[in-house]
């Protein structure tokens, strides 16, 4: 039996006390022994946190006691091994860096699309799909027929979607747009952008790729790949089933079978990805934090015994 229930939950909604709900919400989390990561800026709430079932559930009722928090949304995943190891509660900008002021997806978004409409969506040819997710995410699986923007990090979007051709038309229109991540957080900041820019049909997936593997079956998902996630997990497939990439511990980017069987592969030290961006001091540094991490986890066993 999977012992580790995973929430992930986002809400954008007016939190002008955010700094004062911080003590309050960790030390729920350390009560209920709760792990993971929860963002708090004035613009809403933005988290992935994991524990027991009753202590996910102890917090998510804790979140809902407040008026402006009753109808969060979450969704569940469940692990044999706790995904996060520690848990921080952090004060910030904003709960998803978009960094273009006066964008406030509570006043102007997209229109939601159900995951079991999306592929109706997609089938028309006047869409222009845009893959809003970093390079290394796009990499692992996304949508067929997607525009990837080839961005380093989400701030980076506003830019991208300023110089493309591909929201470009001969007639000058501004086109149909559909925009999806991960778990919908950053297009609800990507479609209120393109609304603000005067584009009328736009469009973004609701609750997210993640949403769209839970519901719609392989047989009739326009999925391709796994979708990269931000926990031990690493990437999940249809079903919200553990995928086969695992994660460089030196670099953080996902890796597939083909990366791990490198040369230049070295679990905790390097990957193709990051091998020729590090010096051999730091290499030995990461050696010797490897060796203590697996010498951690061994006396961890050993007590458990």
């Amino acid at each position: 039996m999977k012992k580790f229930l995973t929430a992930a939950f986002y809400k954008f909604v007016d939190l002008s006390d955010f700094e004062e709900f911080k003590p309050k919400l960790l030390a729920c989390c350390e009560e209920h022994q709760i792990k993971g990561t929860i963002l708090l800026a004035q613009e809403g709430i933005n988290s992935t946190v994991a524990g027991p079932e009753a202590g996910v559930h102890a917090l998510l009722n804790f979140l809902r006691l407040d008026p402006r928090l009753a109808d969060l949304q979450h969704k569940e995943a469940w692990s044999d091994k706790p995904p996060f190891h520690r848990m921080k509660v952090r004060l910030k900008r904003e709960i998803v860096t978009m960094g273009v002021a006066g964008i406030s997806p509570t006043r102007r978004a997209g229109t939601y699309v159900k995951p079991t409409d999306w592929n109706q969506l997609l089938q028309d040819p006047e869409v222009v799909l845009i893959d809003t997710r970093n390079d290394y995410e796009v990499e692992v699986g996304t949508f067929n027929g997607a525009i990837n923007p080839h961005i380093k990090t989400f701030a980076e979007l506003p830019l991208w979607l300023e110089q493309t051709q591909a929201l470009r038309t001969e007639s000058g229109a501004k086109p149909k747009v559909a925009m999806f991540c991960t778990g919908g957080i950053r297009c609800e900041k990507s479609t209120a952008l393109l609304r603000e820019r005067g584009y009328d049909e736009v469009y973004h997936l609701e609750g997210g790729i993640l949403k769209y593997l839970e519901t719609v079956s392989p047989q009739n998902s326009l999925w391709q790949g796994e979708c990269f996630v931000f926990d031990e997990r690493v990437c999940v497939g249809h079903g919200l089933v553990p995928g086969r990439h695992k994660l460089c511990r030196a670099c953080r980017m996902p890796l597939a079978d083909a990366d791990q069987e490198s040369a230049l592969f070295e679990t905790g030290v390097s990957c193709p990805k990051c091998h020729a961006s590090t010096t051999e001091q730091q290499k030995t540094g990461a050696r010797e934090r490897q060796r203590q991490w697996e010498m951690g986890k061994i006396r961890v066993t050993r007590d458990v015994r």
